[in-house]
């Protein structure tokens, strides 16, 4: 490496933040853009794509780049805030040329490419990208078992072509420790090509908390792009009351044999939630809140709220009612919230302290009056209950936020003002 200009692997740089030239955080590196060039000459980085506090993401070229070191990207400070738009001559890094197959000119042998690496040419900003990561084989066991090395870019072939059944696995490990939220944002700028290879390489609850996460359009395109067994299996592990919308935007035909796909009880939730009007508590409950019975103790209740998988809207509070358990129960009688769960010793039954004021909300109540019944009280999730007195589920301020605001709204970058941006 001629001048001992530093190598960096691309698989380092996802996520890092990038700072201007004050230390202000401005945002974090989501992937990096180069052109392939003729030949055997190496590609050309030309940027980084930056996703910045609004969850846009911009182009930065490279040029405006004063420093990769461990850990931060130095800018000088100037940035375009206009939302990048990848153009054909280009090829995202992470997204595009990791998990290729490609071919040893040397041994014609093929390889999958797990990572690259990018250097700084001498005496000059520019950047490119060097060597090439590879392990020996086609994948699946052989990719485990496979000789690992790393080879000039020069000494392979198969960048340029277009691939069919393009793994996913070294893009997710470099995404692995992203939220549902930020792995969604990912999925939604990758081609529908790359998306849809990445969502067949994920567990099916990781994909079902993505999938959540994702505008309709992107929700119904995976989803059709499923085997019918496995989309019928992530549905059962995403929360009903999502599953519920997704279904809705289907063909009859199609959603009903989604249905008869999943396991009974799951498909009876999600049958339950379809016959509310979307807008109403009924439509945006989730059937899957935390019950006790009344001679439950306050051990209990934090065991039940202890789970991971529990949103922290569905952990604030446990609801207390008669047998069955599950929803829909019987008698409701009151809610237990978090915060007196940890006042009161653990033997307490739940019995001695539930807060009765609150009246519950009907199946029926419309979207507009279940916010207002938020604001008013202060609460983070609220019983819904039926004219028999019976538990039906309970809404949580994210189900109510979903609906409130605009349809395009995880499309649709607002600033932290909450002005939306209008420099489009």
């Amino acid at each position: 490496m001629a001048g001992g200009t530093p190598r960096i692997f691309v698989s380092h740089l996802s996520g890092v933040a990038v700072f201007d030239p004050n230390g202000d955080q401005v945002g974090r590196v989501r992937d990096l853009v180069a052109m392939l060039r003729v030949g055997r000459r190496p590609p050309r980085l030309l940027g980084l794509v930056v996703e910045v506090a609004t969850r846009r993401r911009i182009f930065l070229p490279i040029t405006r780049v004063t420093g990769i070191e461990s850990g931060q990207v130095i800018t000088t400070g100037v940035l375009n805030v206009r939302r990048f738009e990848q153009r054909p001559t280009e090829r995202l890094v992470l997204g595009e040329l990791l998990d290729r197959r490609v071919r040893l000119l040397e041994t014609d042998e093929e390889a999958t490419v797990l990572d690259v690496s990018i250097r700084q040419l001498p005496a000059r900003r520019d950047w490119e990208i060097d060597r090439v990561f590879v392990r020996k084989g086609r994948g699946g066991a052989l990719r485990r078992r496979g000789e690992t090395l790393t080879v000039e870019w020069s000494a392979v072939t198969g960048f340029s072509l277009e691939e069919e059944g393009q793994g996913a696995e070294s893009l997710l490990a470099t995404f692995e420790q992203l939220r549902p939220a930020d792995l969604a944002n990912v999925l939604h700028h990758l081609s529908p090509k790359r998306r849809a290879e990445v969502a067949a390489a994920l567990q099916d609850d990781r994909l079902a908390d993505v999938l959540e996460e994702l505008p309709e359009d992107d929700q119904i395109e995976i989803l059709g792009k499923l085997k019918e067994e496995r989309a019928a299996d992530v549905l059962e592990a995403m929360d009903p009351d999502d599953a519920a919308d997704l279904l809705a935007e289907l063909p009859e035909e199609e959603k009903e044999r989604l249905l008869t796909l999943m396991q009974p009880g799951d498909a009876a939730d999600v049958r339950r939630l379809m016959a509310y009007e979307e807008r109403t508590a009924g439509g945006l409950m989730t059937t899957e809140p935390v019950v006790v019975r009344p001679d439950s103790t306050v051990a209990d209740a934090l065991a039940r709220v202890r789970n991971p998988d529990l949103s922290p809207a569905l952990a604030a509070q446990v609801y207390v009612c008669r047998p069955p358990d599950q929803t829909p129960t019987g008698k409701y009688l009151g809610t237990v919230h978090f915060q007196r769960l940890l006042r009161d010793p653990p033997y307490t039954l739940v019995s001695a302290m539930l807060d009765d004021d609150l009246q519950p909300l009907s199946p029926e109540t419309p979207l507009r009056a279940v916010a207002g019944f938020f604001a008013t009280y202060d609460i983070v999730a609220a019983a819904v209950v039926d004219e028999s007195g019976s538990l039906l589920g309970a809404v949580t301020v994210d189900d109510v936020l979903d609906h409130l605001l605009p349809d395009d709204w995880r499309e649709t970058e607002f600033l932290l003002s909450g002005e939306e941006n209008d420099d489009e």
